[in-house]
């Protein structure tokens, strides 16, 4: 752990000087308490630094949680082995899982299905449900979809051979356009109090006021769809792994945790809104997930409630190079290699996902030592993304 100027702690071991010093200016913003820790997957992001835990007193960033917000992780542990999957063709299951589950930005289901409309109902019935209504209205079909980019559905094997199912995603369109409204909202609100800023999207919100209000509502609505939609993904993932396999599919162990969102939380003797920006939350026996990249481990932890981490810890392997850069550097027949022995895509729309594009998870891991510890390594056998 580094200590830089006082208001900024890095568990990073990799860290590039744009990407430290996006975090130097978000750690000087006057209201942080006591002060922000960065993740050993930090790199940089919009207004605040992916890979950030950012305490705020009295006031929220928007931007400090992403337009995906409540985007994380969840998964499964079945009671199947590998030799549940053993000779047979795992494309097939590839094929079966891309067609029970809508992938790509803008791809919905064409109807809400049976095991959603209990998640709709409740939905439905949150505070903020007016909002949503209002940027998405189509968001029920959205229930139950993936996205692009570095979202994912796999199918993996642990230490010691058994099936799990892993996938990654978020809040969707509805979450982008209600973190778009809001971000939009802070900066007006910062321009007509005079508040002057190093980055526009650090413009913040504060307590006790009609924004302020409006988008903690509309980001705990989000936080809940996010969670709501893995669960529903998860719920098809598992229907299309027990036809593969002819047998239902026990769930022995689940874990559905975020990494983009902010909640009310308790540090260094301060009530405090803190924003977790590609970070999970790690108390003592929490458990988490952190994925690396395509063709390469994904880590079932337990947090180790480190209050210096603000109990916190990594969301993956963070990207060490940018999409466009990552097109420019790979090849699709480097990619191929990489992903010898999983059944995946084939395809040049996901060059940028490429295992090199991010940070060797090992070493993200290592960073992580007094963070969390590991308790299953996952490789992936089964690899699902939007193109």
């Amino acid at each position: 752990m580094e200590t830089i100027n006082g208001r900024l702690l890095s568990w990073a071991s990799i860290l590039d000087p744009g990407t430290r010093e996006q975090a130097e200016r978000t750690a000087a913003m006057p209201f942080i308490r006591p002060y922000l820790a960065l993740m050993p997957d930090a790199h940089l992001g919009k207004g605040a630094t992916v890979g950030s835990v950012i305490p705020t007193e009295g006031t929220i960033i928007p931007a400090a949680v992403g337009v995906d917000i409540g985007c994380g992780m969840m998964a499964v542990r079945t009671q199947f082995d590998a030799s549940a999957l053993a000779g047979r063709d795992l494309s097939v299951l590839h094929g079966q899982i891309s067609r029970s589950v809508p992938l790509s930005a803008g791809r919905n289901n064409k109807a809400v299905r049976p095991t959603a409309e209990p998640r709709v109902a409740e939905l439905r019935a949150l505070p903020g449900i007016a909002q949503a209504d209002g940027a998405a209205g189509n968001w029920p079909l959205q229930l139950g979809s993936l996205g692009s980019g570095n979202h994912f559905i796999e199918v993996s094997l642990d230490e010691q051979d058994r099936v799990w199912l892993f996938l990654h995603s978020g809040s969707r369109g509805v979450g982008n356009k209600l973190a778009s409204v809001h971000i939009r909202r802070a900066q007006e609100w910062c321009r007509a109090q005079g508040v002057e800023l190093a980055d526009r999207d650090l413009a913040y919100l504060q307590e006790g006021t009609p924004e302020f209000d409006a988008y903690l509502e509309a980001l705990r609505w989000a936080q809940r769809f996010a969670f709501l939609n893995r669960e529903e993904m998860m719920d098809r993932v598992v229907e299309q792994l027990g036809r593969f396999v002819r047998d239902d599919v026990q769930r022995l162990e689940t874990v559905n945790c975020h990494h983009n969102y902010t909640e009310r939380e308790r540090h260094d003797g301060r009530e405090v809104w803190l924003s977790r920006k590609g970070a999970i939350s790690a108390r003592r026996g929490q458990a988490g997930l952190i994925p690396g990249s395509m063709g390469t481990a994904s880590y079932v932890v337990s947090g180790l409630g480190n209050a210096t981490a603000l109990m916190s810890a990594p969301h993956g392997a963070g990207r060490n190079h940018s999409r466009n850069a990552a097109r420019r550097l790979f090849s699709r027949a480097d990619l191929e290699q990489r992903m010898t022995g999983i059944a995946w895509g084939h395809s040049d729309a996901f060059l940028d996902e490429h295992p090199d594009a991010y940070k060797p998870i090992d070493q993200v891991m290592a960073d992580a030592a007094d963070l969390v510890e590991v308790r299953h390594t996952l490789r992936q056998v089964v690899n699902v993304k939007g193109d």
